[in-house]
């Protein structure tokens, strides 16, 4: 299971059935749940706690310090769940103290090439960020999003549960939940139904839904007027009351 040309610290605690490829390092204060594959070449530090049944490709480097000029060795850490495809090349960075001390990864998600999770980062269980997909410190994922290509999300924004972001998305404010948004800089164009459909949202609720998006998107009326507007609506609906609390505790304010 441990490829003999693997470095394995023996302060690092393995799983059962836990494979290690040729090349690749796993320092101290690593802990792999049972069943994951590490490919060859692959750099694990820590404090990192990773889940079982992931897959790890080749030349990734998980757990490494963050990119951050203030961080000065503090023990700070990255936490992995389960089942989860990282592909080449990514980078995962662990905390910083400034941000809690820990970036959190959920579970069942997709991470194709090149994706970079910055330091601090809390990103929810099954996402899918395709190549190049790149988070700055302290950003946050909600569940079932999908980031496209070469997306970009600026340091401390928030990116709602079931939003689908076009290749090459850059944003610098927050993004409510249930959108489909594209574009430098990011913009709104309606809802991820075919995405609310699959995860089983009722009928209703879709429709509750796009009369929140009119209302917050295409009335003309200033967020907060909106956020009156839907108040009902919210009561009615808690996919509808999701997206206003959203709204309403954006503290970068949100892309319109």
């Amino acid at each position: 299971m441990i490829h003999p040309q693997a470095i394995i610290d023996p302060r690092a605690k393995l799983g059962k059935n836990v494979q290690v490829g040729a090349f690749s390092i796993i320092g101290p204060h690593v802990e792999i749940g049972d069943g994951t594959w590490i490919g060859p070449h692959v750099v694990i530090n820590g404090p990192t706690r990773i889940g079982a049944g992931n897959k790890i490709f080749q030349f990734s480097s998980i757990g490494e310090a963050p990119q951050d000029l203030k961080y000065a060795g503090e023990p700070t850490r990255l936490e992995i769940g389960d089942r989860n495809v990282i592909r080449e090349c990514c980078t995962f960075s662990r905390g910083t103290v400034g941000g809690g001390g820990v970036t959190r990864v959920g579970s069942d998600s997709l991470f194709m090439a090149y994706v970079h999770v910055a330091h601090d980062c809390r990103v929810g269980d099954r996402v899918v960020f395709a190549n190049n997909a790149t988070l700055a410190g302290h950003v946050e994922v909600g569940e079932h999003s999908i980031l496209g290509g070469f997306v970009g999300i600026h340091q401390f924004c928030k990116v709602g549960a079931h939003v689908m972001l076009g290749v090459a998305t850059v944003s610098f404010k927050d993004i409510p939940p249930y959108l489909m948004v594209h574009g430098n800089t990011a913009q709104p164009y309606g809802l991820n139904v075919r995405g609310l459909k699959r995860r089983g949202f009722s009928d209703a609720a879709i429709r509750g839904l796009k009369e929140a998006y009119k209302t917050v998107y295409r009335s003309g009326l200033t967020v907060e007027q909106a956020l009156q507007e839907l108040a009902p609506l919210s009561t009615q609906f808690p996919e509808v009351a999701v997206f206003t609390d959203f709204i309403r505790n954006a503290e970068r304010g949100i892309i319109r």
